[in-house]
């Protein structure tokens, strides 16, 4: 699943590419989004900004609409150029939004709604949010303590739950705990304040290194700056093999952590 990093800079790529621009043609399969668009059209409106909330891609539009997505594991958005030849099949399309200038595309993207924006403060899957690692707003008190309010959690759970913080996935949670020296199945209860916020300060840090203009593909990390993904064992830095957590684990939310390391907690 995309994490934080992902959702922010395509966020980012829509905005500089469609922010100011009239809507000259909108298509969409999504009957929901058909509907709406049936009865106040977004053909003739303008993007007014695209931005990113944790996970999740705002685009709003004149006349307070907003346009929620969610790309959960396989969705993604695409710019292209007028008549640019697509990189995925049109059977793969959920939603296109053309300007004079950019089409862009969101392929196989499984959620996605029109709010009112007056309305989204209140919008359950926006409202309930934790707060924003990328935000410029991020409260790192408030966020630590949304995560002492789940004490009987291991703290690998506790972080990809987007109502505590938002934008961390399961490749940035283990990453972290590494970072940090915290056992992934370590219990909220069983870890000091001063580590809770540690892990607070390294996962915003993290994000924020991994969204900067020359970032580019990969995880920037602080392993003597280079970029390094994700693979079920290999050989690190510190000397130590990188294992999984209990292979009856959702393949998706597995941590990954270094056998014989020292951990917190």
């Amino acid at each position: 699943m995309p994490e934080g990093d992902t959702i922010f800079k395509t966020a980012r790529t829509l905005n500089r590419a469609l922010a100011g621009q009239r809507v000259t043609r909108f298509e969409t399969p999504l009957v929901h989004l058909a509907r709406v668009d049936h009865d106040a059209p977004i053909k003739g409106r303008s993007v007014e900004r695209v931005e990113a909330a944790g996970k999740h891609v705002l685009m709003t539009f004149s006349g307070d609409l907003v346009l929620r997505t969610h790309m959960r594991m396989n969705g993604s958005w695409h710019i292209y150029r007028p008549r640019e030849r697509w990189q995925l099949p049109h059977s793969a399309m959920r939603i296109l939004i053309e300007t004079p200038d950019w089409v862009a595309v969101a392929f196989r993207v499984h959620v996605a709604e029109f709010v009112r924006r007056a309305d989204l403060g209140r919008h359950g899957p926006v409202a309930t949010l934790g707060p924003d690692l990328l935000a410029e707003s991020f409260d790192s008190e408030e966020a630590a303590r949304r995560l002492r309010a789940h004490p009987d959690e291991p703290i690998a759970d506790v972080l990809l739950n987007q109502r505590v913080l938002a934008g961390i996935g399961n490749v940035y949670k283990s990453e972290v705990l590494f970072l940090a020296r915290v056992h992934p199945e370590a219990r909220v209860d069983t870890i000091d304040a001063d580590a809770l916020s540690e892990i607070v300060a390294i996962a915003r840090r993290l994000l924020l290194d991994n969204v900067g203009e020359r970032s580019g593909p990969g995880m920037i990390t602080y392993r003597s700056g280079r970029r390094t993904t994700g693979r079920s064992a290999w050989r690190i830095d510190c000397g130590y093999t990188v294992a999984e957590d209990s292979p009856a684990a959702d393949a998706a939310r597995r941590s990954h952590f270094t056998k014989g390391e020292t951990t917190r907690g």
